[in-house]
């Protein structure tokens, strides 16, 4: 990585209505909205940072720290909750009407419920993982029965279990990442947020929310997506199993995926040239006609 994409240098903040929202930028060009997913210990800037050097030659990159998570200021939203309205408010303060977004997991559903809700303003959608519904596989996957086991009791043993489950090369959970992740995911306020999303308690209390609701879940209106989207997996997920991709793969109209081998849930960092090559190629194609 460049010797200037650090992390203080990097690191904006944005004062809100619903306090700082804090990102980090780099690069010039088009606005690139990165989106980060969940779990023990996790931001933005551990998900993308080795990506931000390769993606900054074309784009603006904007890689947003959602509330909830330890970094950007809390609301009183549940942390899914407040994702997607944190994300209009990021566009709106820094004045941007449209930008295209890569998801990571949770943030690729956030993603696709912002272009669901404001078709408008995404242009072009990369989802990482997560999109969907288990159709052949059961639910909940390995890896999130290992990430509630974490949320209801932390323990070192009980985070490297999980971050294993992440991957499909266990070299890749380095002393390094289990120490930043624990001092985070243990941090009272991130750990208290955590168990609103992930404890066994909320997780059967949310089950139970949407066996009785009305409300179509987001997977059942993909169809309605208006942006041009690549999926994006690896193959050895045990978070959330490749068949999730089944339903966004036939239901948006258009669509493409792109599955990695011997990848984990993690496509941009353990498969990180080969993803960062599709994605670039996807989202810097010019439209025919």
């Amino acid at each position: 990585m460049p010797a200037e994409l650090t992390y203080e240098s990097t690191l904006r903040e944005l004062a809100t209505d619903q306090g700082v929202l804090r990102y980090h930028e780099a690069g010039d060009g088009p606005p690139l909205l990165m989106l980060h997913g969940s779990g023990p210990g996790v931001t933005g800037w551990r998900n993308f940072r080795g990506n931000l050097a390769r993606f900054a030659e074309h784009f603006r990159c904007l890689v947003l720290e959602f509330p909830g998570f330890g970094v950007s200021d809390p609301t009183d939203e549940h942390p899914m909750m407040a994702a997607g309205g944190s994300v209009i408010r990021f566009l709106d303060g820094l004045g941007l009407s449209q930008v295209d977004v890569i998801g990571n997991s949770m943030g690729g559903i956030v993603g696709a419920q912002v272009a669901l809700k404001h078709p408008d303003r995404v242009g072009r959608l990369v989802t990482i993982g997560g999109l969907g519904r288990n159709v052949f596989s059961p639910s909940p996957g390995e890896g999130i029965k290992l990430l509630m086991e974490f949320t209801d009791e932390p323990s070192r043993e009980r985070l490297v279990r999980w971050l294993n489950s992440m991957v499909y090369n266990p070299r890749i959970v380095t002393e390094e990442m289990i120490e930043e992740r624990w001092q985070q995911a243990t941090d009272p306020e991130t750990l208290a947020s955590a168990r609103r999303m992930y404890g066994s308690k909320a997780m059967a209390a949310r089950a139970k929310a949407m066996a009785v609701s009305d409300e179509p879940p987001y997977w059942a209106m993909l169809h309605k997506l208006k942006a041009k989207t690549l999926i994006t997996w690896g193959r050895d997920d045990r978070v959330s199993p490749v068949d999730m991709a089944l339903i966004p793969m036939r239901t948006i109209p258009d669509v493409q995926v792109n599955i990695f081998p011997n990848c984990g849930h993690w496509v941009m960092i353990e498969q990180k040239a080969a993803w960062e090559s599709a994605v670039l190629a996807f989202l810097t194609t010019k439209e025919q006609g």
